[in-house]
């Protein structure tokens, strides 16, 4: 049975499968792209509910795994060279686990880091832009009387939905007739922009038809499903 008693973070959160790879989270848009992809490829693995609505990423326990203090992040007991292993940030975790199970990131070079690119489009354009606009649009910055940064963020989301549809001309996924980890990043940010902040209408998604199709596609996949709720939200 591994030992993960060296990780702090295990004091707080005991794993009951210590032989499984450990994920802390919450499905939030970040924190689903690991559980999708844990979900797609059958990795054996352990949720810990990460509550941050009460600080839980700013205990010393979980600052011990990831000192930025988000989540998600991973423990895996079977890491490179067969040791324990953690990992934070979820575009670092999709490679990893992509790499770990031989699935969802083409092996080609050429369209390897073709893939990778539209990873990180995701996590430098897409998911700072969106949560932005989630922020002025439906939490605290709703009340701001200037409306200019709330539409700054708007009208940038727009822009970046249109790049996604562009992309997706003749394409069922971002690399073309190939799932990969650039939808699984994606997918959940798409889908919390247009449902839990509400701001279809700020950004016109009811005038695309590719982006809502390749979301509809994406959604109906069972591992999607799943991971979009785990680990279960605090009762």
């Amino acid at each position: 049975m591994s030992d993960l008693s060296a990780f702090p973070i295990t004091q707080r959160w005991p794993a009951k499968h210590p032989d499984r790879l450990q994920l802390y989270s919450l499905p939030t848009p970040n924190g689903v792209k690991v559980s999708i992809m844990l979900e797609e490829t059958g990795i054996p693995y352990e949720p810990h509910t990460i509550d941050i609505g009460k600080n839980e990423t700013w205990t010393p326990e979980f600052l011990s795994l990831n000192p930025n203090g988000k989540i998600p992040s991973i423990l895996d007991p079977d890491g490179p060279g067969g040791k324990p292993f953690a990992l934070f940030e979820s575009g670092a975790i999709l490679v990893y686990l992509a790499d770990k199970a031989g699935k969802f990131l083409p092996t080609d070079p050429a369209r390897r880091y073709e893939t990778l690119q539209w990873v990180f489009f995701q996590m430098a354009a897409i998911g700072p832009m969106f949560g932005q606009l989630g922020f002025f649009h439906k939490f605290a910055g709703r009340e701001y009387e200037d409306k200019r940064p709330r539409d700054r963020y708007a009208n940038e989301s727009k822009r970046l939905l249109g790049v996604l549809e562009t992309r997706l001309s003749g394409r069922d996924w971002l690399m073309g007739d190939e799932y990969t980890i650039a939808d699984i990043a994606t997918l959940g940010w798409v889908r919390n922009l247009v449902g839990f902040y509400g701001a279809g209408e700020l950004v016109e998604y009811d005038k695309l038809k590719l982006v809502p199709a390749w979301l509809e596609r994406g959604l109906a996949r069972p591992a999607v499903q799943r991971g979009l709720e785990i680990p279960k939200r605090p009762g």
